[in-house]
């Protein structure tokens, strides 16, 4: 802001909000003559919408204010907003096709106030020229949700204390709330405006969001001398004969992924073959040979034998994977030990109620710190589980998932995703691009199976295959790059 003209920063946002408003409105009808309200707040967040509602204006649109906090508006928004046009009101207008949400911005903590609330949970009954509701367009965040951590706080009634938008139009960069927690859903489809941040936005960031562009650099090549050994070969610890589905899962999971060659090693071993018959199977881990890294835990049982098969895996110096009944058996501290003696890579990948177990306390409102907690505290890879699921380093990085869906939420879907994850690593990806990974495909499967109606953990794991399908085409398209695992 030093090295610009005064205001310049917020005329660049104002622009690209009134543009994003515009083509919401060309699908009702076109602007001019459109009925715009601007729910306006104290400050900058306040003087965008207001700027923003003078350009809309200009074009035609009927645009009022309504001014939350009149005495405290911003001076030089407002003044342009009334020389384009725009009238102020006291209540919301019988018919309204399109609502800026600017009631608060990235400064503001804790939910709404109770008027700006009663206004938020009245959006939905507005109703514009065609009949429709309403469009609602947040400015930089929804109102009322914890920017940094993405924490949406309750009202009385239950129901969340923060707008929900069908838009959020966001300036420079994208904050936390946009893209994990509760918050994320809130915000609708996400348009992010370059207003000139760019060259200032250095450092660390809080987030790193997962894109298909990282998938198609990361993905290991295959090159003219590749084979079934060259690929890597995965070890799959799971199941058992009380829990043979689990295995068949795990196992489906991990030949998706781009490893040569899967080896079971479990009380499922009839049952995977029948399934998997391209499967090397034994019975124990220590009869299994030579692999590159282990998946071990989705329904393995907590038993002495299921412990022994952990401490197995756990001495090999490979990179492993943890999940379901392994994390069960790291609670009560007996294996501390052999993990901090080992120098492969660990993921865990629990949901919140693992997650509690293994902390003695829940994720909470702030699920990036939590992740990055118990990464430090294990020295592990952590993979939290959920709607926007988040991976966290023992160094400190966090990447969130933008492909999760509810559909995901069904039994065995996370064994896929363990067998997934273990193919990768196996294939060499570094443990916590294999995480990120592994999250976001598993997420577009649950996306691609979701199509045909309920989703089935078996649904999931078939659907890998077209997404994979895609995945490579555009990684052949994208020419050479690391082929094979890294010293093979």
């Amino acid at each position: 802001m030093a090295t610009l003209p005064p205001g310049t920063l917020m005329q660049r946002a104002a622009a690209g909000l009134a543009r994003r408003c515009a083509l919401l409105l060309a699908d009702r009808g076109g602007v001019y003559g459109a009925r715009v309200l601007l729910l306006v707040g104290s400050g900058d967040n306040g003087g965008d919408t207001l700027y923003a509602g003078a350009r809309l204006a200009g074009r035609g649109a009927a645009v009022s204010a309504l001014l939350l906090n009149p005495g405290r508006a911003h001076a030089g928004g407002l003044a342009a907003f009334r020389a384009a046009g725009g009238r102020l009101v006291d209540r919301p207008p019988a018919v309204v096709d399109l609502v800026l949400d600017g009631i608060v911005g990235i400064g503001a903590s804790g939910g709404l106030r109770e008027t700006a609330d009663q206004l938020a949970a009245s959006l939905v009954r507005h109703c514009g020229r065609d009949g429709d509701r309403a469009s609602v367009v947040a400015v930089d965040v929804p109102s009322g949700v914890a920017v940094d951590t993405g924490h949406v706080p309750l009202a009385a009634s239950g129901r969340p204390n923060a707008v929900r938008a069908d838009v959020t139009v966001t300036f420079g960069a994208l904050k936390p709330a946009l893209v994990v927690g509760p918050a994320a859903p809130l915000a609708g489809q996400v348009e992010l405006v370059d207003i000139g941040l760019a060259p200032w936005l250095r450092g660390t960031p809080a987030l790193r969001v997962t894109e298909w562009s990282d998938l198609v650099d990361w993905w290991p090549r295959l090159g003219a001398a590749s084979e079934k050994y060259s690929r890597g070969v995965v070890g799959v610890a799971t199941g058992s004969a009380t829990y043979p589905g689990a295995a068949v899962l795990s196992v489906g999971g991990a030949l998706a992924g781009p490893t040569g060659m899967v080896r079971y090693a479990g009380g499922a071993r009839a049952e995977v073959l029948h399934q998997h018959p391209s499967v090397i199977a034994t019975g124990r881990v220590a009869d299994a040979g030579r692999v590159q890294a282990w998946v071990c835990g989705s329904g393995l049982g907590t038993g002495e034998e299921a412990a022994a098969e952990l401490r197995a895996v756990l001495a090999a110096p490979v990179p492993v994977v943890l999940d379901a009944d392994a994390l069960t058996l790291l609670v009560d501290g007996s294996l501390a030990d052999r993990l901090r003696k080992r120098d492969a890579p660990i993921v865990v990948t629990p949901h919140d109620r693992e997650f509690t177990r293994l902390c003695g306390e829940s994720p909470g409102t702030d699920r990036v710190a939590a992740t990055l907690r118990l990464a430090a505290w294990m020295n592990a890879v952590v993979l939290l589980k959920g709607d926007r699921t988040v991976i966290g380093t023992p160094d400190g990085r966090a990447y969130v998932n933008p492909t999760g869906t509810p559909a995901l939420a069904t039994g065995g879907t996370g064994d896929v995703l363990a067998g997934l994850l273990g193919s990768l690593l196996a294939a060499g990806v570094p443990a916590d691009r294999a995480a990120a990974m592994a999250a976001y495909l598993h997420g577009l499967a649950g996306r691609e199976a979701a199509r045909g109606g309920p989703v089935t953990a078996p649904d999931v794991a078939d659907a890998l295959r077209p997404v994979l399908a895609r995945l490579g085409a555009a990684v052949g398209s994208a020419g050479p790059g690391r082929r094979d695992r890294p010293g093979k």
